[in-house]
Formats: C-alpha cells, sequence, structure tokens
C-alpha cells in the first residue's frame, strides 16, 4: 500500500499529538497508509549520537522513507520562528534526493506548535515549505473551505496546521486544532491518490 510519510519532532509531545491527528486524516483515505517517523535531537557539541532505534515512539526516519513515500506532512515546533534544528539537520542530509530527482511532484504540507499564540506560526511554516520546493515537491496548505480558520481562536493557518501549547507546552489540541490536522491529513491523501492515478498532471 501507498504511504504518506509523517515526519515530525516534537520536544514536549505538541507536535506528536498533531501528527497522529494527521495521520487519522491519512488513513480516512482508501488505499493510502500513514508512516509515522521523526528524527533524532542534536547536540549544541557534537552530531547527534542517538542509538538507530529510540527506546519509545515513532522510529527514526530513513532517507529510504522519504524517498519512497507517495506524501509527505512535515512537523516541527517554532525555533525563533523557524523550523527545529534536529528536522533542518534531517533535511541538509537529502541532496542526494534532490539530485536524484526522486521527490519531484509529490505532494507536501507542513505544521507546527508554538509556545505563545504568536510565536512564530506562519514563519515556521513558511521556512518548512522553503527547501520543499527545492526538492521539487507540490506544496498544499489549508483552504478556508475549513470552516475553523475563520473561527478559532488558538491555532490554524491558511499555511497548514498549528498548535498553541502554551509556555508550558501542556495546552491540549483544541477540538478545531484537530480537526484542521485531520483535515490537511485527508487532503494531503486525497492529493497523493489522484496524482498517483493520473487525475492530476
Amino acid at each position: 500500500m501507498a504511504y504518506i510519510l509523517v515526519l515530525y519532532y516534537s520536544r514536549y509531545g505538541s507536535v506528536k499529538q498533531m501528527a497522529q491527528h494527521i495521520a487519522r486524516g491519512i488513513e480516512s483515505v482508501s488505499g493510502m497508509e500513514a508512516r509515522i517517523r521523526t528524527v533524532p535531537p542534536v547536540s549544541p557539541t557534537t552530531e547527534a549520537t542517538d542509538p538507530a532505534v529510540p527506546e519509545s515512539g515513532a522510529p527514526y526516519a530513513t532517507l529510504e522513507d522519504l524517498k519512497n513515500c507517495a506524501g509527505l506532512a512535515l512537523g516541527s515546533p517554532t525555533r525563533f520562528g523557524n523550523m527545529a534544528a534536529p528536522m533542518k539537520y534531517f533535511i541538509d542530509q537529502t541532496s542526494s534526493l534532490w539530485l536524484s530527482g526522486h521527490l519531484v511532484n509529490k505532494p507536501a504540507t507542513v505544521f507546527s506548535s508554538t509556545a505563545s499564540l504568536h510565536g512564530g506560526q506562519e514563519t515556521t511554516l513558511l521556512s518548512m515549505m522553503l527547501p520543499l520546493f527545492h526538492l521539487g515537491f507540490i506544496l498544499l496548505g489549508l483552504p478556508y473551505t475549513e470552516t475553523d480558520l475563520n473561527t478559532t481562536q488558538s491555532g490554524g493557518t491558511p499555511y497548514g496546521a498549528t498548535h498553541h501549547a502554551g509556555t508550558s507546552s501542556k495546552n491540549p489540541l483544541t477540538d478545531e486544532e484537530q480537526r484542521l490536522c485531520f483535515a490537511q491529513g485527508k487532503r494531503l491523501a486525497e492529493v497523493a491518490v489522484k496524482l498517483s492515478q493520473g487525475q492530476i498532471s
């Protein structure tokens, strides 16, 4: 079965929860599987030395996971309006896929979480899109037919799903945030199916 790679980094669990709701949306589409993967943390003094398999949670992503996916949902917390270093570190290792063109014309989408409501959600999403454009992905956001975009008092942008985690990083995902994550995953999977069937060219 074809799969969408749901690739995330999560320090305190919020982005992980978002990834799970996006995966639910992906798997609501017939013929599409969600493959959830994460990336290891990096050290300020040396390269990451985590074991090949994490002790718990999602497995670490490989370039093969990315190469063979039918689409990508990429998630990271905000770090000064940008993606977190562990995710950037992983993306920086994808030059071989850029050179080979394996990711060209595959659909992708991005999602993020911040401690404060105006803590760089949209700039983080945009910064995550930039390398995906270079890799050849077709970027998808959230259309305003998702009515939660007009009413949410928490996260949610047309560039992708977001979450307001709070300064303690313990705010649960709101109903609106959960629905937007689900809708984003579902849209990504629907477009991936249409592309695979030649309905979009």
